[in-house]
């Protein structure tokens, strides 16, 4: 049976700063000041972005000295694609079903 796929989640992902952040996190673990040197951002508004990836589950941190490191976590982004594929199932399935118009 076919799950919903996670609006909460896809909206969190859908902002192109926040794409990038996780991109960058997919391949290292960084710290807020990587982050900035790697994207441009203004520490302030990264700040703000980590913060929502943060709370959606997408990062966790680890403190380090007077730094903080963010990690990304792949569970939370193999769920998403398993959501995908599971809808991708679906319609190709469902491409055969043609409801008769009235």
């Amino acid at each position: 049976m076919m799950t919903s796929v996670d609006t909460d989640l896809i909206r969190v992902l859908a902002d192109p700063l926040r794409l990038r952040i996780v991109t960058l996190l997919a391949r290292e673990t960084l710290c807020t000041t990587h982050l900035v040197e790697e994207t441009g951002a203004r520490q302030t508004n990264l700040s703000n972005h980590l913060r929502v990836l943060r709370e959606a589950g997408v990062v966790e941190t680890e403190p380090c000295g007077r730094f903080t490191y963010y990690c990304l976590k792949p569970d939370v982004i193999a769920q998403l694609a398993g959501q995908f594929a599971e809808l991708a199932e679906a319609a190709r399935s469902g491409a055969k079903n043609k409801r008769a118009c009235p």
